[in-house]
């Protein structure tokens, strides 16, 4: 398999989509870095699930994204372990409501800190090491980069500089390292509320495939993107049922 053997560092990867994006590269013959934040019990239990499927074992490194310093930290960390990078995905995220008329400075500062400083600076930490290997960026932005989401305008926004960021680095990085991203649309319910731009049933309506995706959907459009489009680099490649033609 291509990705047998390959390095790759996985932000946001202790649960849901990211911890799918994990297994599916597992699955492939990859080596892990997982990074987390605050859910060390998932990314513990995690490991554990790959180590017993796959005989891999994951390096899991703990850090804020929103700490300046964390960015060239992590990737010290995966360097010191596994001495070389084939892969990056930028997959941590904030998704919290933030209506017009009450956003803070912090509300900004949170998102922007996650959505567009950290995947800068570690792609930028990263790309001495992806030139050697002639490795790949993904970035995970989301359909609401495109058509933005009411009451969510810091996530909308970021999210949307996320995928400009994605076409000026592979710009910059080009032709050694590709830079791609993935814009998701519902593959998730929100853990904690409804969802915000009408019920669940509603938007599976307003879907071309009348249904719900799942993580790992993502994740094969993931693995694709790192390991299976040489020729492919600066596109965003929306995985939403036909969510958009709506």
């Amino acid at each position: 398999m291509k990705a047998t053997g390959k390095v790759v560092l996985i932000t946001g990867a202790a649960r849901r989509v990211g911890a799918a994006i994990a297994r599916q590269l597992a699955a492939e013959g990859c080596q892990l870095a997982l990074h987390y934040k605050r859910s060390a019990a998932d990314a513990e239990a995690l490991a554990q699930e790959l180590r017993a499927r796959h005989g891999t074992e994951p390096l899991l490194i703990a850090g804020d994204l929103a700490d300046p310093e964390t960015p060239a930290r992590l990737m010290d960390t995966a360097i010191g372990h596994f001495g070389c990078l084939h892969g990056l995905v930028n997959n941590a995220s904030l998704y919290s409501p933030a209506p017009f008329g009450a956003i803070t400075p912090g509300d900004w500062a949170a998102m922007e800190a996650v959505h567009l400083r950290a995947p800068l600076f570690l792609t930028q930490v990263a790309a001495p090491y992806l030139r050697k290997t002639g490795g790949a960026v993904v970035n995970i932005g989301d359909i609401h980069a495109e058509i933005p989401l009411r009451g969510y305008l810091p996530y909308s926004v970021t999210k949307a500089g996320l995928l400009a960021l994605t076409r000026a680095l592979a710009k910059e990085l080009g032709p050694e390292i590709r830079v791609n991203s993935v814009s998701p649309g519902v593959v998730l319910w929100a853990e904690d509320k409804d969802p915000p731009d009408g019920d669940q049933q509603g938007l599976i309506e307003r879907n071309a495939l009348k249904r719900v995706g799942s993580p790992e959907d993502i994740a094969g459009a993931i693995a694709y993107l790192l390991f299976d489009a040489p020729y492919v680099t600066g596109h965003n490649l929306v995985v939403d049922g036909g969510r958009m033609l709506y």
